[in-house]
Protein backbone atom coordinates (compact mmCIF):
# COMPACT_ATOMS: atom_id res chain seq x y z
CA UNK A 1 0.00 0.00 0.00
CA UNK A 2 1.24 3.27 -0.93
CA UNK A 3 -0.12 6.84 0.69
CA UNK A 4 0.25 10.14 -1.32
CA UNK A 5 0.02 13.56 -0.43
CA UNK A 6 0.55 16.01 -3.08
CA UNK A 7 2.02 20.09 -2.58
CA UNK A 8 2.94 23.03 -5.01
CA UNK A 9 -0.63 24.17 -5.60
CA UNK A 10 -2.06 27.41 -5.78
CA UNK A 11 -3.05 30.65 -7.93
CA UNK A 12 -0.75 31.69 -10.66
CA UNK A 13 -1.35 34.16 -13.58
CA UNK A 14 -1.75 33.39 -17.16
CA UNK A 15 1.02 32.42 -18.76
CA UNK A 16 2.60 31.51 -15.28
CA UNK A 17 4.43 28.11 -13.65
CA UNK A 18 3.81 25.97 -11.49
CA UNK A 19 5.56 22.78 -9.96
CA UNK A 20 3.25 19.71 -8.38
CA UNK A 21 4.99 17.28 -6.33
CA UNK A 22 3.69 14.18 -5.08
CA UNK A 23 5.22 12.83 -1.85
CA UNK A 24 5.04 8.85 -1.34
CA UNK A 25 4.87 6.83 1.75
CA UNK A 26 6.48 3.40 1.89
CA UNK A 27 9.64 1.60 0.27
CA UNK A 28 8.06 0.24 -3.01
CA UNK A 29 7.50 3.42 -4.90
CA UNK A 30 9.61 1.97 -7.52
CA UNK A 31 7.14 -0.56 -8.44
CA UNK A 32 4.31 1.89 -9.12
CA UNK A 33 3.67 3.16 -12.49
CA UNK A 34 2.30 7.11 -11.77
CA UNK A 35 -0.46 9.39 -13.00
CA UNK A 36 -1.69 13.07 -12.61
CA UNK A 37 -5.36 13.79 -12.86
CA UNK A 38 -7.49 16.63 -12.50
CA UNK A 39 -11.24 17.77 -12.10
CA UNK A 40 -12.04 21.21 -12.92
CA UNK A 41 -15.28 22.87 -11.64
CA UNK A 42 -18.32 21.05 -13.21
CA UNK A 43 -15.94 18.37 -15.27
CA UNK A 44 -15.03 15.07 -14.98
CA UNK A 45 -12.07 13.92 -13.73
CA UNK A 46 -9.37 13.39 -16.73
CA UNK A 47 -6.34 12.09 -17.16
CA UNK A 48 -3.35 14.53 -17.59
CA UNK A 49 0.08 12.84 -17.42
CA UNK A 50 1.88 9.64 -16.45
CA UNK A 51 4.85 7.56 -16.26
CA UNK A 52 6.74 4.28 -15.62
CA UNK A 53 8.08 2.71 -13.00
CA UNK A 54 11.36 3.72 -14.10
CA UNK A 55 10.44 7.01 -15.59
CA UNK A 56 11.76 5.92 -18.89
CA UNK A 57 8.31 6.25 -20.44
CA UNK A 58 5.96 9.26 -20.22
CA UNK A 59 2.58 9.76 -22.10
CA UNK A 60 0.34 12.97 -22.15
CA UNK A 61 -2.72 14.21 -22.76
CA UNK A 62 -3.20 16.87 -26.20
CA UNK A 63 -4.06 19.23 -23.69
CA UNK A 64 -1.03 19.41 -21.56
CA UNK A 65 1.69 18.56 -24.19
CA UNK A 66 4.74 20.16 -24.98
CA UNK A 67 3.70 22.31 -21.62
CA UNK A 68 3.46 20.07 -18.77
CA UNK A 69 6.43 17.87 -17.97
CA UNK A 70 5.94 14.78 -15.76
CA UNK A 71 9.13 13.13 -13.83
CA UNK A 72 9.68 10.96 -10.86
CA UNK A 73 12.70 10.66 -8.21
CA UNK A 74 12.44 7.20 -7.20
CA UNK A 75 15.50 7.90 -4.56
CA UNK A 76 12.96 10.47 -2.92
CA UNK A 77 9.48 8.51 -3.19
CA UNK A 78 8.53 11.69 -5.23
CA UNK A 79 6.64 12.32 -8.77
CA UNK A 80 6.38 15.89 -10.21
CA UNK A 81 4.42 17.66 -12.86
CA UNK A 82 6.15 21.11 -14.10
CA UNK A 83 3.85 22.98 -16.07
CA UNK A 84 4.42 25.58 -17.63
CA UNK A 85 2.29 28.16 -20.05
CA UNK A 86 -0.32 27.82 -18.11
CA UNK A 87 -4.35 28.46 -19.39
CA UNK A 88 -7.61 29.72 -17.10
CA UNK A 89 -8.74 26.13 -18.75
CA UNK A 90 -5.99 24.82 -16.31
CA UNK A 91 -7.64 25.57 -13.52
CA UNK A 92 -8.57 22.48 -11.56
CA UNK A 93 -7.89 20.31 -8.39
CA UNK A 94 -5.02 17.90 -9.44
CA UNK A 95 -4.31 14.31 -8.41
CA UNK A 96 -1.49 12.34 -8.26
CA UNK A 97 -2.42 8.00 -8.20
CA UNK A 98 -0.43 4.96 -8.65
CA UNK A 99 -0.95 1.77 -10.01
CA UNK A 100 0.38 -1.58 -9.45
CA UNK A 101 1.34 -2.27 -13.36
CA UNK A 102 3.41 -0.90 -16.05
CA UNK A 103 1.79 -1.52 -19.57
CA UNK A 104 1.07 1.41 -21.16
CA UNK A 105 -3.18 0.37 -22.49
CA UNK A 106 -4.73 1.61 -18.83
CA UNK A 107 -2.52 4.37 -18.04
CA UNK A 108 -5.44 6.94 -18.88
CA UNK A 109 -7.73 5.40 -17.04
CA UNK A 110 -8.62 6.73 -13.35
CA UNK A 111 -10.06 3.08 -12.94
CA UNK A 112 -6.68 1.31 -12.84
CA UNK A 113 -4.96 3.69 -10.05
CA UNK A 114 -5.37 1.86 -6.71
CA UNK A 115 -4.01 4.52 -4.87
CA UNK A 116 -4.88 8.36 -4.78
CA UNK A 117 -3.73 11.62 -3.26
CA UNK A 118 -6.13 14.23 -1.61
CA UNK A 119 -5.57 16.62 -4.64
CA UNK A 120 -4.20 20.05 -4.66
CA UNK A 121 -5.99 23.16 -6.19
CA UNK A 122 -4.31 24.87 -8.85
CA UNK A 123 -6.17 28.25 -9.78
CA UNK A 124 -4.98 30.06 -13.23
CA UNK A 125 -5.94 33.95 -13.58
CA UNK A 126 -6.33 35.43 -16.78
Amino acid sequence: QVQLVESGGGLVQAGGSLRLSCAASGRTFSSYSMGWFRQGPGKAREFVAAISRSGGNTYYADSVKGRFTISRDNAKNTVYLQMNSLKPEDTALYYCAARGVDDPYSRTNYWAYAYWGQGIQVTVSS
